[in-house]
Order: C-alpha cells, then structure tokens, then sequence
C-alpha cells in the first residue's frame, strides 16, 4: 500500500475515487490528502496513468486495512485494440509492430478465452513498478534494457467480451491480485495469431466494493467548495466495510479494553474460529483479531489508537 503521513487532520475512513485518465495513483493520492487535510493516507493498489476507475483511499487508521484491499480480486472493463503492438502493451506505448491480417472471428475469440480462465503463469511486462537490483523495471525499459521476469501465478476468475467489431474488443476481467491487464491481452493477441495493446483500461470493483458510487476529483474540489471538511467526510465508508464478508463480535468495556491495550481475552463459545472484526459495544468498530482453536481472541490490529 502507498501511503503518507504528515500533519494535518485525523480522517478515519475509505473514500472510493474514480481516478481519471493521465494521472498516476500517487498523483491522484496527494490531490484527494489535501483536500481533506488528512495527515495520512494511502491508495490500495496503482492503476496505471492509462487507466480509469476505482482507486480506493484509505484515511488514519484505515490504511492498516490497505493490504487486505491489496490482495483482493478486482474487476476491469477493457478495450483491445488487434493488430497493433505498443512497447508498453497499452495506447500510452510507441508502436512497434502492425498485423493486419489475420482478423481472428468472434467464435475464435470467445474460444480463445476460454484458454485463460482459471489459473494461469504470466510474465509481467517490462513496463511495471517490479524491481530488479533496486531498478524499476519501468526505468530500464526506458533505458533500452530487457532483463529476463519469472512467471508468475494469477487467477482469471471470469473472462469475457461484450462487444467485438475488429480491430476493437470490449472484455470483462475479473481476476486475482497481481494479474497485468496488459500482459493478458498481448498474450491473448498471440493465441489469437496477431497482436493488440490495451487501448482503455477501467477497474470497476476492488473487492469487496463494486456498484458502490466512485468520487471524482472534480466532484470532491466542488463539494470541498460547498460544504467543506463535512461534506467531504460524509463522502467516507467506514474501515470495516472493506471487512464486510468477516465475522464480527461484540465486546463489553471490560474486554475491548484487554483487547485496546493488546491483550488476548477468553472467547465466547459462539465466536467462529478464524479472523474476525472486534467491536465495542455498542457498535464502535475497534480491532481485528483471531479466534484461535484453543478458544483465546488475540487482537492483530487496533484501529482506536
């Protein structure tokens, strides 16, 4: 997770921000952190410049949710565009080769989808924020230089295009963390025998959010104007939302101060063995933790400090 810290306000939550199009996620971070004045935040997860859609920001203590976002499956619309290839797999990319011919038909395309549901090895592109010897892959193919990547396992949970009219190709990915975009349609491109790059790029969910509405940057400068700090933290979920699929226990004063202070307490027989999000009565959403075989619910993070 990307996050920074300075002083400023103690804003608690996850704002979902709709990133546009030129604008890295860092970028995007540091622009919605000072509209807010927050002292720290973070982004769960980089889109590229490219690409539009959910970026979720974490406030205050909600960033020490951010990995949990991290590793969460997320869904993207794309546009393909066949017969082209790009150094960087996508339109922000210089050109590098043309193909014509062949035009892959519907039925093959829908055939050759098929082939990369499920789990499957990439390689990732040269053009990502991976390191090799400190150096961002990113900064040595901006250098001319190719270093050989390791495959690397991701999960295709669902597949699909929504519109097909060569050269273009409108997909649905829902896929598993770590998964490049980009690189699945290069390598689609070639069982298909030809090439393409990703002309648009738009992540419509991070798990568990989806359907959820997105802020713009230009919706958060109007509200900022209109109704101020207020109308902006009104804008926030709260940090539990990103745990909504987790158990939850109650605890009484007595216990979620044990818990507050770091301490493992008995656990209630009804409690499912496992993680599970800590409350304090009547509903003040304070750790996460686990519930251990022998009975015992150790916190792991607390989210009141």
């Amino acid at each position: 997770m990307s996050a920074t810290t300075t002083r400023g306000r103690d804003v608690r939550g996850i704002l979902l921000l709709d990133k546009p199009r030129g604008l890295t996620s860092n970028r995007a971070l540091q622009r919605v952190k000072r509209l807010y004045g927050a002292a720290k935040a973070g982004h769960t997860g980089s889109l590229d410049p490219l690409a539009t859609g959910m970026l979720p920001i974490c406030f205050g203590a909600a960033t020490r949710l951010g990995s949990f976002l991290l590793d969460a499956e997320k869904a993207y619309r794309v546009t393909a565009r066949f017969g082209v290839a790009t150094d960087t797999g996508d339109a922000d990319g210089t050109v590098t080769e043309r193909l014509d011919e062949p035009r892959p038909t519907a039925v093959a395309l829908r055939d050759a989808l098929r082939r990369f549901l499920g789990e499957i090895d990439q390689v990732p592109p040269m053009y990502s924020a991976l390191k090799r010897d400190g150096k961002r892959l990113y900064e040595l193919a901006r250098r001319g230089v190719v270093v050989e990547r390791e495959p690397r396992r991701v999960t295709i949970f669902e597949l699909a295009f929504e519109r097909y009219d060569w050269p273009h190709a409108e997909l649905y990915v829902r896929c598993s963390k770590g998964t490049y975009v980009r690189s699945l349609v290069v390598d689609l491109a070639a069982a298909l025998g030809t090439v393409a790059h990703v002309a648009e790029l738009r992540r419509v969910a991070v798990a568990p959010f989806g359907g959820e509405p997105m802020a713009t940057l230009e919706m958060l400068d109007e509200v900022a104007e209109t109704r101020g700090m207020a109308g902006l933290d009104a804008l926030l979920l709260p940090a539990d939302r990103a745990l909504v699929s987790w158990p939850g226990v109650v605890l009484s004063a007595t216990a979620a101060a044990r818990i507050e202070h770091g301490q493992a307490i008995a656990a209630e027989e009804p409690w499912p063995i496992g993680r599970v999000k800590i409350y304090r009565e009547p509903r003040e959403f304070l750790a996460i933790g686990e519930v251990t075989p022998d009975r015992r619910l150790a916190p792991h993070r607390v989210f009141v400090r």
